[in-house]
């Protein structure tokens, strides 16, 4: 099972009338229910005023993810946590989750601003966060839960701010993202995600395989093959790769074809067999019988 134990920081946690300023701002950008650009793909805002019943099956990206308002659930592998205000995500690692709003309204609904995080400006500034070295890493992983801290809270009002006033947002919006990746690895979790920007990293290494797996899930895995492109043993492949998704390589891709099928079933784009070849299968029973265990039900359930 992943650890997702939440990390202590020492700096204090947002205040209740900043995440009500960050919501109003956020608000502004998505003015209904759905997922929006801002900043020319700089970030982006997940808008959502209804509780789900169901769970999405969605790619993480590495980013930062701040709820101001609102509540959501995610599942990875077999570890599930919730997170709202008093805490923010950061996903290191593109892997399979699934996602559900657990607290939502037309009053008050659930807001998550997302900041992509890049391994170049990690890298860049890296050299000014720790000029004397990195400190030890502990461990590697995909997801990291952490208190939100006022700071970055702080710093989110003020660049939604600027894109509000829209004067020099091009040339302000970065240094305002530059400031909450500082203070990203100013905290207990900084040198683990700065492993997303060391080409050496087993997140790094790791990710190179996973890219792999999400371009090519539909067809034959050869573990063998992945150690190579990432660079490792293919024993020290298993073990990293499993630390930092949660999941064996052969799982991974089993996740992946089967929320492909899923996204295939509910657009009513295929069959329940035609859906099956598509992500990679070559016995349908087998595909149901995965489905089945995975989803709680039938693919076919899942017929328009």
């Amino acid at each position: 099972m992943i650890d997702l134990s939440v990390e202590k920081d020492e700096e204090a946690q947002p205040r209740p009338d900043d995440c009500d300023m960050l919501s109003a701002a956020l608000c502004a950008f998505a003015p209904h229910d759905g997922n929006f650009d801002l900043a020319g793909g700089l970030l982006h805002v997940v808008r959502s005023t209804e509780v789900q019943s169901e769970t999405t099956c969605v790619l993480s990206q590495p980013s930062i993810c701040i709820v101001p308002q609102g509540a959501k659930q995610v599942t990875l592998a077999d570890t599930t946590f919730e997170y709202d205000y008093r805490k923010m995500v950061v996903y290191s690692a593109a892997v399979p989750i699934s996602i559900r709003v657990t607290q939502a309204s037309k009053d008050a609904p659930y807001f998550c601003l997302v900041i992509p995080l890049h391994p170049e400006a990690l890298h860049r500034l890296s050299a000014k966060v720790f000029p004397e070295g990195v400190p030890e890493r502990k461990s590697s992983r995909a997801v990291y839960v952490k208190d939100a801290n006022a700071g970055i809270i702080s710093a989110a009002n003020r660049m939604l701010t600027i894109l509000t006033e829209q004067k020099d947002a091009d040339l302000l919006v970065p240094h305002c993202i530059d400031e909450i990746l500082i203070r990203l690895l100013r905290s207990k979790m900084g040198p683990e995600v700065l492993q997303i920007a060391q080409a050496d990293s087993a997140i790094r290494k790791v990710s190179k395989a996973i890219g792999w797996i999400n371009s090519h899930f539909q067809q034959p895995l050869s573990v063998d093959e992945l150690a190579s492109l990432a660079g490792m043993s293919v024993s020290a492949f298993h073990s990293h790769f499993k630390a930092v998704t949660a999941l064996s390589p052969l799982q991974f891709q089993k996740r992946l074809r089967l929320q492909h099928a899923r996204a295939l079933l509910r657009e009513g784009r295929a069959g329940v067999t035609t859906s099956a070849l598509e992500a990679g299968y070559t016995s349908a029973s087998q595909f149901s019988r995965e489905y089945l265990r995975e989803f709680g039900h039938p693919p076919s359930k899942e017929l328009p």
